[in-house]
């Protein structure tokens, strides 16, 4: 019998706030991601940027939503400019 990770909603919050981010319960994927933008510093825009990095590059199954938010909220905040 096969486990893949998956990485839903609540999921993506806990690890949000398991770094320090103010992230409601019940908060879907879009909204975890507008609260962690908000009032980003330097220091949680870099642990912000290795957790999406690890999230679209591991081996994890992101839920369709959790994907969503990540690609359209996070990465163009993200950006390097």
């Amino acid at each position: 019998m096969m486990h893949a990770d998956l990485i839903d909603q609540e999921d993506f919050r806990e690890r949000l706030v398991a770094l320090g981010f103010s992230i409601p319960p019940g908060a879907g994927a879009e909204q975890a991601c507008t609260h962690a933008l908000s009032g980003l510093s330097p220091e949680r825009a870099t642990a912000l940027r290795r957790l999406v990095e690890e999230l679209l590059g591991g081996s994890a199954t992101l839920l369709p939503a959790v994907r969503e938010a990540i690609s359209r909220t996070l990465l163009p905040a993200l950006a390097p400019r």
